[in-house]
């Protein structure tokens, strides 16, 4: 044999094997990008689920004072019917029950709306979480279709991979300016 002569088997599996540099790179890049999407998808589902033990708190003591109202609404109920020796002393003690039936009526509408508001926060974490899952998800299947082409040795699932992992991105990246 000369030197400086190239075996045809050789210069084969060069170019079979150009793609796997900047195909593993791509593979990395689309793993790191899935765990970040995980990451957010995570912390966003364990919001939503805090939201939604608030919210629930607040119902809770919604249905507390509410029930609370109905007892003092029943005691001045029955005070007014009633007819005492005292009526002066009864109107007064009626009185007080009275102020507080208004009183916990206000509560029950501030707690109901926090309540409320707690749910629509939750809600739109909910859609964030939703929106980082898909992304996780896409770039998940990006990433497997990138690696066919290891297998493969064809570029069209490269580019597909990469198509389907830019998707994903866009996907996950809508879940950061929910509004």
């Amino acid at each position: 044999m000369e030197d400086g002569v190239e075996l045809p088997e050789a210069h084969e599996m060069h170019q079979e094997y150009r793609y796997t540099l900047p195909v593993s790179l791509t593979i990395s890049i689309l793993a790191v990008l899935v765990a970040g999407a995980a990451l957010l998808s995570h912390r966003a589902h364990t919001e939503e689920l805090l939201r939604q033990s608030q919210a629930t708190d607040q119902w809770a003591y919604y249905q507390a004072k509410n029930i609370r109202w109905h007892e003092v609404q029943s005691i001045a109920d029955l005070l007014g019917a009633l007819a005492p020796q005292d009526k002066e002393k009864t109107a007064a003690v009626r009185e007080k029950y009275l102020k507080e039936v208004e009183r916990y009526e206000g509560d029950k509408d501030e707690i109901s709306d926090k309540a409320k508001e707690l749910e629509k926060e939750r809600d739109l974490i909910s859609r964030r979480a939703d929106r980082f899952d898909g992304g996780e998800a896409l770039l998940e299947v990006g990433l497997v279709i990138c690696s066919i082409t290891l297998l493969t040795k064809r570029r069209a699932f490269w580019l597909a991979g990469m198509i389907v992992g830019a998707l994903g991105v866009a996907m996950a990246a809508t879940g950061l300016f929910l509004k």
